[in-house]
């Protein structure tokens, strides 16, 4: 089973930083937060990683290489500078992803979630995609999304409604949840996915711990501080 890291953003809000380098290519801790990412992925199973490329997505495959030196192997979905968007990106890396359930991350998170945890999620989908499509981790909702996102039944069913809770950018997909979905171009993975939340194809979880959605040169710099701090 694959991963997948989502690094083809512009990262608009962390202009000046990010004009001249890819948002996941950011330092924090010491090292690039994509870098984070491959070495958690790494701790929990997960060594065949793609990762899709935009803005200066050149930069990605010449700092990163073949992953060889993380002990995984990275493969790259290039797309154009203005990029595809969640869904348009994952649809687009389709061919490089397989056929079983595939995890999916974004590459500006800091976490400390064991993705380990998903490899028997994955295996349970693989089981009976019909009765869940997909898998989407959830965490106490930070300060830039107060509102929330979606909910969590009692069953472990993501509902709309409820006591809402952030989607903390990292989830489980079925790739025939996207069979026919147009590649190659833009297009979002929510509103779309809420089809499949709306039939009970959804399941989650919550995540209460560290967990860090970079967004800003601040929120870097506080990162990077805590970070050391801790070491």
């Amino acid at each position: 089973m694959r991963a997948m890291i989502l690094a083809a953003g512009r990262g608009q809000r962390m202009h000046p930083l990010t004009d001249t380098c890819p948002k996941p290519l950011l330092p924090v801790g010491g090292k690039p937060l994509i870098v984070w990412q491959i070495e958690r992925l790494a701790a929990g199973g997960w060594r065949d990683i793609v990762i899709n490329t935009g803005w200066l997505g050149e930069q990605i495959p010449a700092a990163l290489g073949d992953g060889g030196r993380f002990g995984v192997c990275l493969r790259y979905s290039a797309e154009p500078a203005d990029a595809y968007e969640t869904g348009g990106g994952i649809a687009t890396a389709l061919p490089l992803l397989g056929e079983a359930p595939f995890v999916v991350v974004s590459g500006d998170l800091y976490t400390a979630f064991d993705y380990a945890r998903l490899q028997a999620v994955a295996q349970r989908i693989a089981a009976d995609p019909q009765r869940t499509a997909a898998h989407l981790v959830l965490t106490p909702n930070p300060e830039h999304n107060p509102g929330g996102d979606m909910a969590l039944d009692a069953q472990g069913r993501i509902r709309r409604e409820g006591e809402r809770l952030n989607y903390g950018n990292i989830g489980v997909f079925h790739p025939a949840l996207f069979a026919g979905q147009p590649r190659a171009q833009a297009w979002k993975l929510f509103p779309w996915l809420y089809g499949a939340v709306d039939a009970g194809r959804v399941s989650g979880e919550v995540f209460s711990g560290p967990w860090h959605n970079v967004g800003t040169p601040e929120q870097l710099a506080a990162l990077d501080a805590q970070m050391r701090t801790v070491d």
